[in-house]
């Protein structure tokens, strides 16, 4: 079964997942002739993934997901991974700086944000 990377990891690209893949199948758009038209977050290649899942706990905003277990809200994000496999040449492996652990706080909000999470913020 093949991992989704939901859109809790919009404009968070935390990129620790990278460091785990056995298969560079986490990728970043990067078209080379304008701004990316998609969302600032990581995608997974539904083909080159193996469902090996050791992506899913280095993930600190918890937004990888096992296919068949994307939670309902976040559907579309299934078929927007699938993105990689059509423009190829626009999608690579990036480069990620270092950045701090996001606190348990910051994950519930970050939920929050996109609907996932009905518990209000400390």
């Amino acid at each position: 079964m093949n991992y989704v990377i939901t859109r809790l990891c919009q404009d968070c690209v935390d990129g620790d997942c990278l460091k785990v893949c056995p298969v560079d199948c986490i990728l970043q758009h990067q078209p080379s002739d304008k701004p990316s038209e998609l969302p600032n977050q990581l995608f997974i290649d539904p083909v080159d993934c193996i469902g090996c899942g050791v992506c899913v706990p280095e993930c600190p905003w918890e937004a990888i997901y096992r296919e068949d277990e994307v939670p309902e809200i976040f559907n579309s994000d299934i078929v927007l991974n699938t993105i990689t496999r059509e423009t190829p040449d626009e999608f690579a492996v990036p480069v990620i700086e270092e950045k701090p652990k996001p606190t348990n706080e910051e994950v519930e909000k970050n939920k929050q944000r996109w609907g996932l999470s009905k518990k209000p913020a400390a």
